[in-house]
């Protein structure tokens, strides 16, 4: 049988053939596929393959909550001292803050800068110990956000939308790397003396299954509570109870797999059985030198607080943590919309030198080659005054850093315009250092994806380009 259409001669016994080999193939595909949802269920953090050889193995994020001032730390603009107490210039535009529409004076900043470091980069006087690590520190000057409040903003850098409900970027990456230490939490949140805007909403997993958000521990000496069994509970009694109530509880769940809150439920008794022998070392910081505490600051009030949850960050991702989130002045303890002098001297002096102990610390244990750490807040500040000595929120340009992981150090990415107010040259949205990050972790961002209402939902949303520069 010939055909006009350029077709291969077939007869009808081979045309139902290969339909029958089509459709057991579509067949074979689905089973595979509701299994691949199945031994997730089972087991949603069993170890999985990355895309792409990773640099880094775990990621540090030092988030600075309430918006660090850019400007007064790692991108120096002489032209503000030139311009200060003038009108800001109408060429800028008009600037709507989160206070309102900007027409305060353009503020210079009292800073001493120095050049650090084979690269030279600029690091003012409130950060004299991270100074000396700037050859392995790459600075993105050319960071923009969406949001103009902390709720929103916090939220974006945490999971890319300034509206709650996403999941975050910690969550995404155990979803797609599964854990690495199925004795402690994969994913695990360190808090200051308060809580941070929008709490659990930061580190939650959003619409992926439950298992995948962040553990939260305490500050001070018992960061996870109730580790240890009541008296007369032994590992066998307490394993007994344990099996009883998985039994139970699967035999309540037979057929509700939309429902993923019970088996994160489950997975998290057996973490915490787990936990019971492994979490007290990873914890305990007695067992760390005099020196080592006090090259983190934990021997000193100003430092002690941030100090330990480094130290403790330095611990589990030596232990095999992926991702640890460490916040600096929880509840906007940056927000200098005042007294700018009093506000940065205090979390400047309470961050630099437990984060160069930090960097110190994974440097010396050989660490730092595979851990990626990132330093920043939801935002920076406007280059105008706000209260005559404060600076108000700033989306538009700001700084963060990051070191190790394949990190190339001691270069500047990016700028902003002459007075810092918006990024100018190699812009960089929250979603590009997103998925710059999951590269380095070995993920593709456009390849990571969750069906969730129909859609194929990825962690950049419609968004994000490789930043490439950071390591190349």
């Amino acid at each position: 049988m010939s055909t006009d259409r350029g077709f291969p001669a077939s007869t009808r016994r081979a045309f139902f053939d290969r339909l029958g080999t089509g459709l057991s193939g579509i067949a074979l595909a689905s089973l595979l596929a509701e299994d691949g949802v199945a031994a997730e269920k089972r087991d949603p953090l069993a170890p999985r393959p990355p895309h792409h050889a990773p640099k880094a193995k775990s990621v540090i994020w030092l988030f600075m909550e309430g918006g660090p001032s850019h400007i007064d730390l790692f991108d120096p603009k002489p032209r503000l001292n030139e311009l200060h107490g003038q009108p800001m210039p109408a060429s800028f535009g008009k600037v709507i803050t989160a206070m309102g529409t900007a027409n305060n004076a353009i503020m210079g900043s009292p800073r001493t800068w120095k050049q650090y470091g084979q690269g030279g980069l600029w690091v003012s006087d409130w950060y004299p110990h991270i100074a000396g690590h700037m050859d392995d520190i790459a600075v993105l000057r050319s960071a923009w956000a969406n949001g103009l409040n902390h709720v929103g903003s916090v939220c974006q850098m945490n999971t890319g939308d300034i509206l709650a409900g996403r999941p975050s970027l910690g969550a995404w990456l155990t979803y797609g790397l599964g854990s690495a230490n199925r004795d402690l939490p994969t994913f695990v949140v360190l808090t200051d003396d308060k809580e941070v805007f929008g709490g659990s909403k930061n580190w939650s997993a959003g619409f992926l299954p439950a298992s995948y958000q962040g553990e939260q521990f305490r500050t001070g000496n018992s960061p996870i509570l109730h580790l240890k069994s009541p008296e007369g509970v032994t590992a066998e009694r307490q394993r007994g109870k344990l099996d009883f109530l998985k039994e139970l509880n699967e035999r309540w769940s037979a057929g509700k797999q939309e429902d993923s809150d019970l088996d994160a439920r489950v997975a998290s008794y057996e973490l915490a059985y787990k936990m019971q022998a492994a979490a007290p070392d990873a914890v305990d910081l007695t067992r760390e030198s005099d020196a080592t505490r006090s090259l983190y600051g934990m021997d000193e009030e100003a430092t002690a607080v941030f100090g330990r949850n480094c130290l403790l960050a330095r611990r589990l991702v030596e232990r095999g943590v992926r991702f640890v989130e460490l916040y600096c002045g929880s509840g906007s303890g940056w927000d200098a919309h005042s007294n700018i002098e009093a506000n940065h001297g205090k979390w400047c002096r309470a961050s630099d030198k437990p984060i160069a102990g930090l960097l110190t610390d994974l440097k010396a244990r050989g660490l730092l080659h595979d851990t990626l750490v990132v330093w920043g807040g939801e935002f920076g500040r406007t280059p105008f005054n706000e209260k005559g000595n404060g600076r108000d929120h700033n989306p538009w340009g700001f700084s963060m850093w990051f070191a190790g992981g394949g990190v190339k150090g001691g270069q500047a990415i990016g700028s902003t315009d002459e007075i810092g107010l918006r990024a100018a040259d190699r812009p960089a949205h929250v979603h590009d250092i997103h998925a710059s990050i999951m590269h380095l972790m070995g993920l593709d961002h456009l390849k990571l994806t969750y069906l969730h209402n129909g859609r194929a939902e990825r962690a950049t949303m419609t968004g994000g380009e490789l930043v490439k520069e950071i390591w190349s």
